[in-house]
């Protein structure tokens, strides 16, 4: 009735049909709640990206890859932020941060055209930053007293320094250097124009300019002294970092264990008027 050829060939087809597993390839979906929230937190931080988003997920207790992030911002037609090279000096840096202090000025111009000079400090391993001070005349005295202003906390959480980094800026005074140099520290003065030889700290005027004082209209000096002082305190207790593991680097609260299930419900608190947003989870 048949050929042997088509009854070997049925047989094959029955074998096939018979031992047929479903099965699926790579990851599960995200759940639909965390990518409401992925796509709900990049359109209200327009300036974050994906990795950022990452550590504010990771804050919240909610583990996401970056890859993931990427392809839900990416379906929503929202591109991610591109990633960000090293440098020499920066790999440098982090081997040896521990004990290194680095300090810079920048300036801030208020609406009636009066400049003001803000002195910070960073601690680069643990990325800490301190606001030194605001003035619109940072003479010899006033620079040396925020040098003593700064060791003494730093000596209450028992943090040595060990080096100081800094410009050739002729507002850092010999007396600046001796208040470090009587603790034991060695001050290193970066070349002319080489501003990546003080990488972190330029690279955080860049931050503290990018997401807030680009957006805000400064009046005085009482009025920038409450900003940086809230954004500080946001950078170092809320804002997760790259070279912590997506942390902030002075944690109010211990972390969150994060897990693949679904958010639940997040309360968003704004602090400077909604420019910057802070998101936890509601017990």
């Amino acid at each position: 009735m048949v050929k042997p050829e088509t009854l070997l060939r049925w047989h094959r087809r029955l074998v096939a049909g018979a031992w047929t597993y479903p099965h699926r390839i790579g990851r599960p979906a995200l759940d639909p709640e965390v990518q409401q929230l992925i796509v709900r937190l990049a359109r209200e931080n327009p300036r974050w990206g994906y990795q950022r988003i990452q550590g504010e997920l990771v804050r919240l207790g909610i583990r996401v890859s970056a890859t993931a992030i990427r392809t839900v911002l990416h379906r929503h037609g929202l591109d991610p932020a591109p990633r960000r090279a090293g440098t020499t000096w920066r790999t440098f840096l982090r081997q040896q941060a521990a004990g290194i202090v680095a300090c810079d000025f920048f300036t801030v111009d208020t609406v009636g055209l009066r400049r003001l000079y803000v002195l910070f400090f960073i601690e680069l391993d643990t990325r800490r930053v301190h606001l030194a001070g605001v003035t619109a005349h940072p003479d010899g005295a006033w620079v040396a007293q925020q040098a003593r202003n700064l060791l003494l906390p730093l000596g209450e959480r028992g943090r040595r320094v060990c080096f100081l980094i800094r410009d050739r800026d002729a507002k850092f005074c010999r007396g600046f250097d001796d208040v470090f140099r009587s603790e034991g520290a060695e001050v290193l003065v970066t070349p002319v124009r080489a501003p990546n030889a003080n990488a972190y700290a330029e690279r955080w005027v860049g931050t503290v300019r990018a997401e807030c004082l680009d957006w805000l209209l400064i009046t005085g000096r009482g009025h920038l002294e409450r900003v940086l002082r809230v954004y500080t305190q946001h950078y170092n207790a809320h804002r997760p970092h790259r070279a912590l593991r997506l942390r902030p680097p002075d944690p109010i609260t211990n972390p969150t264990v994060a897990s693949d299930g679904p958010p639940g419900r997040v309360r968003r608190h704004d602090r400077l008027g909604g420019l910057l947003h802070e998101y936890q989870r509601v017990a």
